[in-house]
């Protein structure tokens, strides 16, 4: 039986709710030194995770947009990027605790704000998104609870403090990410008609998908016995891989056991990417 939308959008909302409090629990503890150390996010160090965070979860409830004068950065690419610059530029000289406290300030006013009126209809449109984006409520609380724990990841990488793997964000984000495995196999490597591939994440159900003859990745309800190609590789590797933080090359020997054809499999690692 599946679960009631509205159970399923409440879990989401938990979820995220938990991982802005283990963010905000990491942040207290690096160093003010450490805030600009740049993370695998081009352009990007502790600093601006912290500041797009606060940014982006200060319009959701309920404050203002707002506007900045933020350039060219090179590192931007298309309309998207330049909006999550503004949070980053508006912040660039706030006190790191200062980032903090509005963090948990304004998601604590969000939290209040979902458990008063908690949302019901996954296909319905939120009255207060940001930038304007045309996202359901199944997209925008699904997609929080990744936001905001990848940016906690990609901090603890910065600053050498490991952790996190095991919360109910990264089991949310792990299994997020992986459901996009069909694509990345069907479109992005173009594997052709015929292609059978198991993906084996640990901590996260083992996926298999097959190409059909339209050339699109579906999921297989069973695992093939003998499968085109099979990925086998920790929580960690895999969103780093499937987050755009890192290449295959740059996580190094061992990450990633590739069984079956290694063409393909070299190729399918280059296109992991699906969310930058």
């Amino acid at each position: 039986m599946s679960e009631p939308d509205d159970a399923r959008l409440a879990a989401w909302v938990e979820t995220w709710w938990q991982a802005v409090q283990d963010f905000c629990a990491l942040l207290d503890e690096v160093p003010d030194a450490q805030w600009t150390t740049p993370t695998d996010l081009a352009g990007w160090d502790v600093r601006a995770c912290a500041a797009h965070t606060a940014h982006l979860e200060s319009v959701l409830a309920g404050r203002p947009e707002e506007t900045a004068e933020v350039g060219e950065p090179p590192h931007v690419t298309g309309l998207m990027g330049l909006y999550t610059e503004i949070g980053v530029v508006n912040r660039r000289d706030a006190a790191p605790a200062d980032i903090v406290a509005e963090i948990r300030e304004v998601t604590a006013l969000r939290h209040e704000q979902l458990l008063a009126d908690p949302p019901t209809d996954p296909a319905a449109r939120p009255t207060t998104i940001f930038g304007g984006v045309p996202w359901t409520w199944e997209t925008l609380l699904r997609n929080r609870p990744l936001d905001v724990w990848m940016h906690e990841q990609d901090v603890r990488r910065a600053v050498g403090r490991p952790g996190g793997l095991d919360s109910p964000a990264a089991a949310h984000t792990a299994d997020y990410l992986a459901e996009g495995f069909g694509y990345v196999l069907a479109k992005k490597a173009a594997a052709p008609p015929g292609t059978t591939a198991v993906l084996d994440v640990e901590g996260s159900p083992t996926l298999a998908f097959a190409i059909g003859d339209d050339g699109r990745g579906r999921r297989l309800p069973d695992l093939p016995a003998d499968p085109t190609l099979a990925l086998r590789l920790g929580r960690e590797a895999f969103v780093v891989l499937a987050g755009g933080r890192r290449t295959a090359e740059e996580l190094g020997a061992g990450a990633v056991t590739v069984e079956g054809d290694a063409d393909l499999g070299r190729r399918v690692l280059s296109v992991m990417a699906t969310t930058p």
